[in-house]
Order: structure tokens, then C-alpha cells, then sequence
């Protein structure tokens, strides 16, 4: 069983008896897990260790952000075997979902190291001659950053890595589901040699979340908030941030769709809803949810995407197994939200097998707006399928939802499926691919209610860094008016 410490600066914070919590793993209901949560004086000192390291870090130069980082990355690839571990035992995860989240972590380190050389500023010119003008980007503070369960290894990395190439310190606040795999996320930066204080570990009892989340927040030091989760806990958190006039980046829920054209390579658009319903037993915020198919095509897709999606299942009898929803409650509400859809008209045409955690994929036709799966985002093995026979009305059954995180279009006529793309409301368009696709360099992010900024690539500098201006005079004359 794990026993998983806090980290302020060079210190691991042992336990106290108020605030420790329990981690079961939620396909044997074995208690895999001690963790430490923190008090408030605990979060207020993490939050002062890294104002104070701050003080240097922020000076740093980036060839030395830049190497390690890349160290940082070498550190994370030697610790995958831990991670692995750790992610089976706190949330019953896959070997190759593992896997994937820390390779594609790598690559996220990779590109934060790259990046450390392109933070730059401008010459800008003025109409006062004589008069010099520049903009330079500098590092912002600390940074609170909350990552999630569902991809621990891919949204922590994110949430710390960009930061700190700009030259902020970081407070990662980890999920109660997964502390220990955060915490060895953590702890492989801190192998690579960054200072002590330039990032901290805090996380907390599930009762302590919301007091000191908006401690940590409330922190003079406190500069930017970057926070993956649901919308809800989005607008509690950018409630407290606006009262402090201090900027978040949110990335949000989903309710992505993926529109069929009647033209789409059917077989190819089925392994895609396959790959971007039931990755990772649908628990990503860009999992395909809504199935928008015309119906000229729709008996002949959704007969390949049931073959397709029956393949995967709960045991070894499948090509694919799938792992255990991580949240304990989540397998009645998946199964509710399918109820509803049946007495309402819809027409099962795949219906997975449940047992406890474990549930497989489960494929709903002919679904309609009465229904909550319509709008309601699952989090689960279900994608609900609705019929159109019109363009027009399929841009209006992808964008008939409160989020805009990520959607996709299958058709051959690349013109065409591009021109439906551009109408849909999401942050991440794809045409011919999956509504799961992510790389580091690509910026990621969503609209409406999925949240607003971006991480990756460029985009996130501007995240986690202040434009200052500059104006020098370099003559001696200047006309003041009095």
C-alpha cells in the first residue's frame, strides 16, 4: 500500500491524523492507498516556499530551464514502471493507457524545453521620434496548477511543465483519486535537479478540497490558476480567481460530436468512434459523445461501429478489455443516463455488460433532445447516436450543447467536411479523425463551457507570462505641453 507525502520545498510533509484520506481502487475495493492531505497552513506554505524561490528561478536562464526540463524528461521515462504501477493500483488503468500517458508526457516536457528560447517581445514603433518602444514577456509568480484523475501522467506534466519553462515556480495541487501517481510526476522533476521550492506537491481530503483550493487561490503570491476538470468546479474556481483579478486557464467538460457525412469512409469513421468513444472506457474530456449520421449511411455505419466496438468488453474474452470507471458512483449514472434514453424511444444497439466498476461499451440509436444523454455529458462506455438529413441540421444537433471542447467530420469530399468543420462551435476541430487527437505543439483548449485559454505550443507562453512595455528616450528634447 502506498503512503503518499506532501512536498514544500525540500521537504516531505508527513501525515496528520485531521486530513489523511484513503485511495481504494475502484475495480477490488482495496484500499491501495495512505495519503496526506493538507491543512490550510500546509497550502499557505507551499505557497510561500515557491514566492520564494520564485526570487531566483525567475532569473534563471533559459538554457538552464531548458536542460532540465529534458533531464526532467529522462527522469519521468526511468520512473514509468512506478507510474504504471501506481495508475493500476489507484485507478484500475490499462498498461497501454499508462504507457501512453507517459509517453506522450515525454513528449509535452520535450516541447516546454524547446520552447524556453521563444519567449520573446517586440519592437514596437512610435510617433514620437526619438522615442524607443519594446515589449518583453516575463514570468508571472506562482502558479496553481489542479490537474485531474483521468489522464494523471499527460494533465499533470502539462499543467507544470509550461510554467515552469516561462519561469514561474508551480503549486500542483493533485486529485484525491490518483495522489500517488501525481506525486511520482512530481518527484521526477525534482530528480532532475530544479530547485527546492520551484515546485510543490499539495493535495488534500475530499471534504478540504474547496477551502483549500481557494486558500491556495487567495495567496498574495498567487499569480495564475490553470485548472482541468468539470465545468462546475471551472466556475467555482474562476469565481474566486475574479474576485482576486487573477487570470485562469480552463480546460473543461465536453459533449464532443463527430459528424458522418453521406460520403464518409464508413469503415474508417466506425474505428474512429471506436478509438474516441471507448479510449479509456470513455473517461477523456474529447471522448466522442454525440454521433451525428446521415441517414443515407446510418444503418450501414452504425452496423460497422457495433462490430467494430464489439471487440472490446470487460474481461480477457476481448480483443480489447477495457479498465474501470474511477469514480465509484459512476457506473449508476452511466446506467441511468441509459434508461432514460430507452423508455424515452432510443434503440440499444450495443449493450455492455456490467459488473461493479467494470462497464462495456454501449452504442444508443436514434436518440433525441428529451433525452439527458443528448446533453448530458456521460463520462462513460455510451455514445448516443442521432440521426440527420440535412447539413444544416446536423451543425445544429453538434452544436445543440453547452460545450465546445473538441468535434470532428468524416467525408471524402475534404472541401465539404472542411466547410462543416468551420461552422462547428469547439476549440479542436478534427476532419477525418478522431475527436480525441492532442499533440504538444498543437494549442489545446475549448469554448463555451469547456473553458477558455490554451495550453501547448505557443500559445501557452502567453498563458504564463506578463507583457511588460519599455519606452526609452534617446533625445534630448521632448515637447511637454506644460
Amino acid at each position: 500500500m502506498y503512503e503518499t507525502n506532501l512536498i514544500i520545498g525540500d521537504q516531505q510533509s508527513g501525515f496528520e491524523s485531521t486530513h489523511e484520506f484513503e485511495r481504494v481502487n475502484p475495480a477490488t475495493d482495496e484500499v491501495v492507498n495512505r495519503a496526506a492531505g493538507a491543512s490550510e497552513a500546509q497550502a499557505i506554505a507551499a505557497c510561500d516556499t515557491a514566492a520564494e524561490a520564485f526570487k531566483e528561478w525567475s532569473q534563471s536562464g533559459p538554457g538552464m530551464r531548458r536542460d532540465l526540463l529534458l533531464k526532467a524528461e529522462e527522469a519521468l521515462k526511468a520512473r514509468a514502471p512506478d507510474i504504471v504501477a501506481a495508475m493500476d493500483a489507484e485507478l484500475g488503468a490499462s498498461a497501454p493507457w499508462s504507457g501512453f500517458n507517459v509517453h506522450l508526457a515525454e513528449g509535452l516536457i520535450r516541447e516546454a524545453a524547446s520552447l524556453t528560447t521563444m519567449i520573446a517581445g517586440q519592437t514596437i514603433p512610435s510617433d514620437i521620434p526619438g522615442l524607443t518602444a519594446t515589449t518583453t514577456r516575463r514570468p508571472c509568480g506562482v502558479i496553481l496548477s489542479i490537474a485531474p484523475w483521468n489522464a494523471p501522467v499527460i494533465l499533470s506534466t502539462r499543467a507544470i511543465a509550461m510554467p515552469l519553462a516561462c519561469g514561474n515556480t508551480v503549486v500542483l495541487k493533485g486529485s484525491e483519486i490518483c495522489p500517488e501517481t501525481h506525486r511520482l510526476v512530481v518527484q521526477s522533476f525534482l530528480d532532475a535537479g530544479f530547485p527546492p521550492g520551484v515546485l510543490n506537491y499539495v493535495n488534500n481530503h475530499p471534504a478540504d478540497g474547496p477551502k483549500i483550493v481557494e486558500k491556495i487561490i487567495r495567496h498574495k503570491a498567487v499569480k495564475r490558476v490553470n485548472f482541468t476538470g468539470s465545468s462546475n468546479t471551472g466556475r467555482a474556481i474562476a469565481k474566486i480567481a475574479a474576485e482576486e483579478l487573477k487570470p485562469c486557464l480552463l480546460e473543461l467538460g465536453g459533449k464532443s460530436p463527430m459528424i458522418v457525412l453521406d460520403d464518409a469512409d464508413l469503415d474508417e469513421a466506425a474505428r474512429a468512434a471506436t478509438f474516441g468513444s471507448f479510449m479509456n472506457t470513455g473517461q477523456i474530456c474529447m471522448s466522442t459523445e454525440k454521433l451525428v449520421v446521415d441517414e443515407k449511411v446510418a444503418d450501414a455505419f452504425v452496423e460497422k461501429f457495433a462490430a467494430s466496438a464489439g471487440r472490446m468488453g470487460i474481461d480477457d474474452s476481448c480483443q480489447i478489455p477495457l479498465g474501470p470507471l474511477a469514480m465509484q458512483n459512476a457506473p449508476l449514472r452511466v446506467q441511468s443516463l441509459i434508461e432514460d434514453a430507452e423508455k424515452k424511444g432510443a434503440k440499444v444497439v450495443l449493450r455492455g455488460e456490467a459488473n461493479g466498476a467494470l462497464m462495456g461499451p454501449t452504442i444508443l440509436d436514434h436518440v433525441t433532445k428529451d433525452m439527458e444523454i443528448y446533453s448530458e455529458e456521460s463520462f462513460g462506455p455510451v455514445v448516443a447516436m442521432t440521426r440527420f438529413t440535412a447539413i444544416d441540421e446536423a451543425i445544429e444537433i453538434a452544436n445543440d450543447t453547452e460545450y465546445g471542447l473538441a468535434a470532428s467530420v468524416f467525408g471524402q469530399d475534404v472541401g465539404r467536411a472542411m466547410a462543416v468543420a468551420d461552422r462547428l462551435d469547439a476549440g479542436n476541430r478534427h476532419v477525418n479523425m478522431a475527436t480525441v487527437h492532442d499533440q504538444p505543439q498543437m494549442p489545446f483548449g475549448g469554448l463555451k463551457a469547456s473553458g477558455y485559454g490554451r495550453f501547448n505550443g505557443l500559445e501557452a507562453i502567453n498563458e504564463f507570462t506578463d507583457t511588460v512595455l519599455t519606452t526609452v528616450r534617446t533625445t534630448p528634447a521632448v515637447h511637454y505641453p506644460f
